[in-house]
């Protein structure tokens, strides 16, 4: 199956921008709420460190309120949500020459005790990944960015054996009307709010597919908004056209817990030590399992700052994104 080509210049969205206005926002600031987080590139003055407030505490304008919840949006003065809630990291360049990993925890949300063990076993500097079908997010949620963790959006790609492989609902789907899957994408990024940008959960077929995919990197970028790729298909697009909108992009290297015995993750924590090694930075994935949590917060714990940092995945995806 040949990816579809991407072009270097899209033309503007007009479907984006009707959908976006359907429903239109309320123009009166919600009594409570979280605003959310979202990810761009471009100059910019100094964002404030918001990275552990409550989300509810920061400006109104970071989301638009529509009849599914709040979306991100930038704001009225700039500030994109990526820049106001992604969290303070070392440069490379001030790194000393150590190198950084970062690891992002994916599937939190679904089970209570699990995700309140990560957010409490694991330092701040772990990125973690909820998805967006969970009873209590906007709970555990806070509750991570008040512990220091930066947080991420899964939303569900169709892969190839779709549906005998479900992602899940408000799945993103090839050869669908582009109103279709935007209204389903502003479904999931209104679950939760305070997140610096989304990671695919799935999607092989959808990120393969230019035609499908760019309105939706499209809608990332004007709402300021980073992607990850979890690394799973080499025939994703999203490089591309993470690159046309201004995305900040990053992807990962090695998922860690593909074999969920702590023997096995600490064998792949430590290749992806030598990723590191090898280009300065890496990324790691893990799922939300007891054994991976308890297995990466013992290693973290041991990890040798005179060689290596942990730093969150807006570190590296800024760095990947302009290169």
């Amino acid at each position: 199956m040949a990816d579809a080509p991407v072009s270097l210049e899209p033309e503007p969205n007009p479907v984006a921008e009707e959908v976006a206005s359907d429903p239109a926002p309320t123009t009166t600031s919600p009594a409570v709420t979280n605003g959310p987080s979202i990810i761009t590139l471009g100059e910019a003055p100094p964002a404030p460190d918001l990275a552990g407030a409550p989300a509810g505490d920061l400006a109104q304008d970071l989301f638009e309120m529509t009849e599914n919840g709040p979306l991100p949006r930038v704001s009225s003065s700039g500030l994109k949500p990526y820049e106001a809630y992604a969290r303070p990291s070392i440069s490379s360049q001030a790194a000393g020459g150590r190198k950084l990993i970062a690891v992002v925890v994916s599937g939190l949300g679904l089970s209570d005790p699990t995700t309140r063990e990560a957010i409490n076993a694991l330092p701040g500097t772990v990125t973690l990944a909820f998805v967006p079908y969970g009873s209590n997010l906007e709970t555990l949620t806070d509750m991570a960015r008040a512990d220091g963790h930066e947080i991420m959006l899964e939303v569900p790609l169709e892969p190839f054996d779709y549906p005998q492989n479900d992602p899940g609902p408000h799945t993103l789907l090839v050869e669908q009307p582009t109103r279709d899957n935007l209204e389903k994408l502003y479904w999931l990024l209104t679950r939760m709010t305070g997140y610096t940008g989304v990671i695919n959960h799935m999607g092989a077929r959808f990120t393969a597919s230019a035609a499908d995919f760019s309105p939706i990197m499209e809608e990332l970028g004007m709402r300021g908004l980073a992607y990850l790729d979890d690394g799973s298909s080499n025939r994703s697009v999203a490089p591309q056209l993470a690159r046309q909108n201004a995305v900040p992009y990053a992807r990962v290297d090695r998922a860690i817990d593909t074999n969920p015995s702590q023997a096995s993750i600490l064998a792949e924590l430590d290749n992806l030590k030598r990723a590191a090694d090898e280009r300065g930075s890496a990324i790691g994935i893990v799922s939300a399992l007891p054994v991976s949590i308890r297995t990466l917060s013992d290693w973290a714990d041991a990890l040798d700052q005179e060689e290596y940092l942990l730093v969150p995945v807006s570190a590296l995806s800024s760095m990947e994104a302009t290169q």
